[in-house]
């Protein structure tokens, strides 16, 4: 790991319209570090993620991805394939593609020979407990399964950085505690830095450290309560509710 920050922002403003969605947001993420980011709808969480993952620019500000200020960047698609990772509450996986082929996919353009992509995407839907399931289409898996191919797909060119936005939304209680589990291993076992935005206390609680925003701004940030829901509170002790 490095002492280098992984990702910092400083003084990020990104608006839409007449909405202001991040208003000089200033935060900074550790390298290898597991943070949740939490927070009401509307409060820029899902914006701070898109600007770090280059999918959008912001109005000013600066965000340094290791020692990299991705807002200066005019083609990202390199950064998005070889240094950051994506998984979106929908999966978005390809419906006609099998679970390997979807995989395979995100390693395009990468110089990696068909068999070395193929052995890679085998390798990671084991990793993520689909061995077996490797010849099936997203309709013909479960939820938790589906996420799961996704998350093998945003490792599959060995990101630094996994970015997740509400990856357990749209799942079962037994599917969040699987993908919990894979988020933790993939802390455990790896230098990976992880920052999810998520609703769930349960996701939040598994993190290392939760960043609350509120009106686009840093509300509170510390240690998560593993014994209790988790409640982030705001700067008058307000509790931060979805």
């Amino acid at each position: 790991m490095s002492d280098a920050p992984a990702i910092e922002a400083v003084d990020l403003c990104k608006s839409f319209g007449r909405v202001l969605a991040l208003d000089h947001l200033s935060l900074s993420i550790a390298d290898g570090e597991y943070v949740a980011i939490t927070g009401p709808s509307g409060c820029g969480k899902s914006t701070f993620l898109h600007l770090a993952a280059a999918l959008d620019r912001p109005d000013s500000g600066s965000l340094r991805i290791h020692g990299v200020d991705v807002t200066q960047m005019h083609h990202a698609d390199g950064y998005r394939r070889n240094k950051v990772g994506l998984v979106f509450q929908l999966h978005n996986l390809l419906p006609h593609l099998r679970a390997l082929e979807n995989v395979e996919v995100a390693m395009l353009g990468t110089g990696r020979h068909r068999a070395e992509q193929q052995a890679r995407a085998h390798e990671l839907l084991r990793a993520v407990d689909l061995d077996g399931r490797e010849q099936r289409r997203p309709p013909e898996l479960s939820g938790g399964e589906r996420q799961r191919v996704a998350i093998a797909r945003a490792l599959a060119n060995e990101p630094s950085i996994l970015l997740a936005d509400e990856p357990t939304g749209s799942l079962d209680s037994r599917s969040v505690e699987g993908v919990l589990d894979l988020l933790g291993h993939l802390r455990d076992r790896n230098t990976i830095t992880i920052v999810v935005v998520t609703h769930d206390s349960r996701v939040a609680a598994a993190a290392d450290r939760v960043i609350a925003l509120e009106d686009g701004r840093v509300a509170s940030s510390g240690i998560p309560n593993r014994e209790v829901d988790l409640v982030p509170k705001g700067p008058e002790g307000r509790a931060l509710r979805p």
